[in-house]
């Protein structure tokens, strides 16, 4: 299926379905059983079961990170290239939200976007998306 503004979002399956549900599920499980058998041992095993739920949360976020990272830096060689000489010093002034929403949009309206968003007129990455006429599908995030 084709990705819109509608349908951008992605699931990573692995992850959304399978081991944040069931860690969860688990964690919740394990503090139950603490409250309801208090002992030492399901102590360590509540403990153990956060623990491993935070892991698998870390490791979502630590992706999600990187991939903003690539996407400011390919933002900003991209923005060098199809902007004009006189709005190179401007780019810097995008925050890193605001270029994940860019990164949607095509070169021929890339620059009057970032002007638009320079100037304040869209108060969220959303409403910058929405804006976008002529949308470029991004399969590759994490």
């Amino acid at each position: 299926m084709a990705q819109t503004f509608r349908r951008h979002a992605r699931y990573y399956p692995l992850f959304h379905f399978i081991a944040s549900p069931i860690t969860m599920l688990v964690f919740i499980w394990q503090a139950w059983r603490l409250v309801r058998e208090p002992s030492t041992a399901q102590a360590i095993e509540t403990v153990a079961a956060f623990a491993i739920a935070a892991g698998v949360f870390a490791s979502r976020v630590m992706a999600l990170t990187v991939q903003n990272r690539v996407i400011r830096l390919e933002m900003r060689l991209r923005l060098k290239e199809v902007l004009p000489a006189s709005m190179h010093a401007r780019i810097r002034e995008l925050t890193v939200r605001q270029l994940v929403a860019l990164r949607f949009a095509g070169d021929a309206e890339l620059p009057g976007l970032v002007e638009r968003t320079l100037k304040g007129e869209f108060a969220t990455p959303r409403d910058i998306k929405a804006a976008i006429t002529d949308w470029q599908a991004d399969y590759l995030r994490a």
